[in-house]
C-alpha cells in the first residue's frame, strides 16, 4: 500500500463496552473491502483483530489493534480498542492518535457504563464522535429506545445518518438518510445493493433527514438564516457541509446495522471515506510547552509514539502516528524525552498481528517501527528533539497486588517482566516497599494482573505467586515508663557487661528522638551511641506484632559499665533489653494507616457506598457534587479496608463508580484488630518465620 496523502488518511478509533461488537465492526470492514478472505469472529478464537493468546482465551479485546482497511482511494485506520476497564489506558492512548473515535453501542443493552466514560473523555479531548448502533437484528432490540437513550446520555447533537428497515428478526436493510436510498446487503455479490426507500419507511426516513438538516445548517450561518426562512437544504449544501459539521462537533452521526450479517458496513465505509475528518481537518496537538502543532507533510518529520509493546518475536514494537513530514526507513530522530536519537530501521503497517513493510509514511498516518531503543507511550519524535506533545492524564492504578517468584532464581527475570509491563502500559506500576519487603504490582484491576501473570509465564518461563499486601501498620506507646536493662555475659575469658536505664515517652508526630542525660560518666560517652543504635534496631523489630515502632522518645539517664568487659556490642544489647522492658509498662499500642478517599458515583448509589463504608469503619468527612450531577463522598478509613476496594466499587455501582486515594496518616487500631495481628503475629514466630 503506497503511503496516502494525507487528506486521503482516515483514523477511526472503536470504543464503547465489551461485547457491543467493536472487534466485528472491524473484521467486517475488512472482510467487505476484500482485505480478508473471510468474516473473523473473536468468539471461534480466528479473528484476525484479536490474535493474542489471552484475548483468544476471553474472548474479548485486551489491547490495540490496528486494521489498515484501503477503500476507493482512501486509508481507513481501524483501531480497535478494549472496552475492558482494566485496559482503559491503552483505549485513552489510543484515542490520542485518532480523528474520529466510533462508539459502538449495542441494541439491546444500550449505552453502558463504559461508552459513558470514553465519550467524556473524547470531550476531553475534543475528538469528533460518531455512534454505530449494533446488533439491531437480535431479540429484543429497539431502535427507538436505543436512540432515546443515547439523547438521554449524550445531547439532542445526536442524529441518525442510517436507520434501520425492521428491528430483531424483521431487520432487513439500513435506509441511507443523506442519499435516501435503502441498503441492503447481498452476500452472494459480497456488497450492498441500492434501492429506492420501500414505501412503509418514506415517512419516518424524511423525518430523520428534516432532524439531519436542522442539525448540520447551523455549520454555516448565511445556510442557517435560508433555511430558518423555509427555503429548503439542497443535496449538494448538505453534503457540502457534513464534513464541517462532524469536525466541528456541530452533528454526531449515528449508524445502525449488524455487523454479523453485515448489513449497514459498507454504507459506513463510504460515509466514513467521505465526510469523516481527515488528520488535517481535525486541528492541532497540543505541545507540553502551551503551543500546537497541526499535521502537516510539508513540515520536517515528527511522530508522536502513543503505544509501546514487546513482542517477544519481533522485539520492542512502537506505534507511531506521524505528526509532520514524510518518515522513512534509516531516518534519524530526536526523543524529546530523552534527549537522545532515534533509529528508524523498517517501517511496518499492521494488519493485526502481520507486519507489512512501507517504504514511507505521510503526515496523519499511523505505522509500527520496531526495535526503537528507548522510545514508549507517549514520547515525541522530530529531527529537533523540541517538539513534545502534551502528555495525556491517564487514571491512576489503584489496586495493589503482591508478587513473588515461586522458585527465588526467578527473582530477575520477574522483575525484568514487570520493569518492561510498567514500560509499556502507563497504567501499570511497579515499586519496591522497603517496609514489608515486598515488590508491589499496581494495576487498575484483577483481570489486568491475570492477564500479565499469565504473560509471565507463557513469555519468560517463571512462575509467579500473588500474595496480600502487608499493610505497613505501626506501634507506639501512650505513656511515659522508665526500665533498666542490663546485660552480662562471662565465657571464661572477656565477657561482656552493659547497664543502662531508659525512660521512654510518647512522641507524637515526632518520630524518633534520642537525649543524653548521663552524669558524673556513669556510661562512658563513646558508649552512649551504642545505647541509641541498640533502641533503634528494638524499634525496627516492634513489640507487640513485629512492625516498626514510632514517635518515641528515649533518654538514658543512668547505668554502669566495666572497665574490660563492656564494649558497644554488650551496651547494644543491654539497650534492647532496656527498651522492651520498659515498652511493657508504657500502654504498648498498634497503629494502622489511615486512607483520605474521594468517592465519585452517580445519586442513586451515594446510599449504597455510605453505607459499605460504615461496615469498613470508616467515616463519612463530608459530600459535595461534581457537574456532571454525581455525588463526591469524602471518607476517611483504615487503609487495610479498602486495599482492594477496585473490585468492590466496580460491584457496587456497576462500574460507574470512581474515587481515588490517599494514604495520610495513622490513628490507632481497635481492640480486635490489635488482638488478630498479634495472634497472627505470635503464630508466625511459633512456625519460625
Amino acid at each position: 500500500m503506497a503511503a496516502p496523502a494525507t487528506e486521503h488518511v482516515r483514523n477511526i478509533v472503536l470504543v464503547g463496552q465489551d461485547g457491543a461488537g467493536k472487534t466485528s465492526l472491524a473484521e467486517a470492514m475488512l472482510f467487505v473491502s476484500g482485505k480478508t478472505p473471510r468474516m473473523g469472529t473473536t468468539h471461534d478464537g480466528k479473528s484476525y483483530m484479536d490474535y493474542d493468546p489471552e484475548e483468544i482465551k476471553r474472548k474479548f479485546t485486551i489491547g490495540t489493534s490496528i486494521a489498515p482497511i484501503p477503500y476507493r482511494d482512501y486509508k481507513i485506520n481501524v483501531l480497535d480498542t478494549s472496552g475492558h476497564p482494566d485496559f482503559i489506558g491503552d483505549t485513552l492512548t489510543t484515542m490520542q492518535s485518532a480523528e474520529m473515535a466510533m462508539f459502538v453501542v449495542d441494541a439491546v443493552a444500550g449505552p453502558q457504563v463504559m461508552t459513558t466514560k470514553l465519550w467524556r473523555e473524547a470531550e476531553k479531548m475534543r475528538l469528533s464522535r460518531a455512534v454505530y448502533i449494533n446488533h439491531i437484528d437480535r431479540e429484543n432490540a429497539n431502535w427507538d429506545t436505543s436512540m432515546a437513550l443515547l439523547h438521554a446520555r449524550f445531547g439532542s447533537r445526536l442524529a441518525p445518518v442510517t436507520i434501520p428497515m425492521g428491528v430483531a428478526e424483521n431487520f432487513e436493510g439500513v435506509i441511507d438518510v443523506i442519499r435516501m436510498k435503502a441498503h441492503y446487503y447481498d452476500k452472494n455479490v459480497g456488497s450492498e445493493v441500492v434501492v429506492d426507500i420501500p414505501e412503509p419507511y418514506r415517512e419516518v426516513a424524511e423525518a430523520a433527514r428534516e432532524k439531519l438538516c436542522d442539525l448540520v445548517a447551523e455549520a454555516d450561518d448565511e445556510l442557517m438564516m435560508k433555511y430558518l426562512e423555509g427555503e429548503p437544504i439542497t443535496q449538494e449544501e448538505l453534503e457540502g457541509l457534513l464534513d464541517k459539521a462532524i469536525a466541528q462537533e456541530i452533528f454526531i452521526p449515528v449508524f445502525v446495522g449488524s455487523t454479523i450479517i453485515m448489513q449497514g458496513v459498507q454504507n459506513l465505509m463510504e460515509d466514513i471515506a467521505t465526510y469523516f475528518p481527515h488528520p488535517r481537518s481535525h486541528g492541532r496537538y497540543q505541545m507540553a510547552g502551551g503551543e500546537t502543532i497541526a499535521i502537516d507533510e510539508t513540515k520536517r518529520p515528527a511522530a508522536f509514539v502513543f503505544k509501546s509493546v514487546t513482542d517477544p518475536f519481533v522485539g520492542r514494537l512502537s506505534f507511531l502516528k506521524v505528526l509532520a513530514g514524510v518518515l522513512e526507513p534509516g531516518m534519524e530522530l530526536i526523543n524529546a524525552r530523552t534527549g537522545k536519537k532515534e533509529r528508524l530501521g523498517r517501517l511496518y503497517v499492521m494488519m493485526g498481528k502481520e507486519p507489512m513493510d512501507v517504504k514511507s509514511a505521510k503526515a496523519g498516518d499511523i505505522i509500527v517501527v520496531p526495535k526503537l531503543a528507548e522510545a514508549k507511550a507517549g514520547d515525541t519524535l522530530s529531527q529537533t528533539g523540541e517538539i513534545a506533545v502534551e502528555p495525556l492524564e491517564l487514571p491512576e492504578p489503584l489496586y495493589p497486588v503482591a508478587v513473588e517468584a515461586v522458585n527465588k532464581k526467578d527473582e530477575d527475570k520477574l522483575g525484568t517482566f514487570l520493569a518492561r509491563s510498567a514500560e509499556a502500559d502507563p497504567t501499570i506500576r511497579i515499586s519496591r516497599n522497603e517496609d514489608t519487603h515486598q515488590t508491589i504490582l499496581t494495576a487498575m484491576g484483577d483481570t489486568q494482573v491475570d492477564m500479565l501473570m499469565n504473560r509471565l509465564k507463557e513469555q519468560s518461563g517463571v512462575e509467579a505467586r500473588l500474595v496480600p499486601v502487608r499493610v505497613p501498620y505501626r506501634e507506639t506507646i501512650r505513656k511515659s515508663a522508665e526500665a533498666q536493662g542490663r546485660h552480662k555475659k562471662q565465657t571464661g575469658g572477656a565477657g561482656q557487661f552493659g547497664d543502662c536505664w531508659l525512660r521512654l515517652e510518647p512522641l507524637p508526630g515526632g518520630g524518633y528522638e534520642f537525649v543524653d542525660e548521663i552524669k558524673g560518666g556513669a556510661i562512658p560517652g563513646g558508649l552512649i551511641p551504642a545505647v541509641d543504635k541498640g533502641v533503634q534496631e528494638a524499634m525496627r523489630e516492634g513489640f507487640l506484632a513485629g512492625y516498626p515502632m514510632v514517635d518515641i522518645k528515649c533518654a538514658v539517664f543512668d547505668g554502669s559499665y566495666h572497665p574490660v568487659d563492656s564494649n558497644e556490642m554488650a551496651f547494644k544489647t543491654a539497650a534492647r533489653i532496656g527498651f522492651r522492658a520498659a515498652c511493657e509498662k508504657a500502654n504498648p499500642v498498634i497503629l494502622e494507616p489511615m486512607a483520605s478517599m474521594d468517592v465519585t458515583v452517580g445519586e442513586e448509589y451515594a446510599g449504597t457506598i455510605m453505607g459499605d463504608i460504615s461496615t469498613r469503619r470508616g467515616r463519612i468527612v463530608g459530600t459535595d457534587s461534581n457537574d456532571a450531577g454525581e455525588t463526591i463522598i469524602r471518607i476517611r478509613v483504615p487503609y487495610a479496608e479498602v486495599i482492594t476496594y477496585t473490585k468492590d466499587l466496580r460491584s457496587l455501582t456497576r462500574g460507574s463508580g470512581s474515587y481515588t486515594i490517599e494514604v495520610e496518616g495513622y490513628e490507632e487500631a481497635p481492640h480486635d484488630v490489635t488482638k488478630k495481628l498479634i495472634e497472627a503475629y505470635q503464630a508466625s514466630r511459633a512456625e519460625g518465620k
